[in-house]
């Protein structure tokens, strides 16, 4: 009866962690900001991370199953 909930909370965090993740690598790539008025290293930085983080409880919801 909570495979409903799990899927869609793996679904979310796994969507969200793999478009901060490309969107981290496309302006980093073009040197853009990742966060406007943030120092770029910190930034970048704090974004992997927090895509890092969101895929791999993505993946811990999916094997909670």
């Amino acid at each position: 009866m909570d495979q409903g909930p799990a899927i869609f909370a793996a679904t979310v965090f796994l969507l969200f962690g793999a478009a901060l993740l490309a969107w981290t690598g496309a302006r980093s790539l073009h040197r853009a900001p990742v966060a406007e008025g943030a120092r770029p290293v910190v930034a970048a930085a704090l974004a992997l991370l927090s895509g890092g983080v969101s895929l791999a409880l993505g993946v811990w919801c999916i094997t909670r199953l």
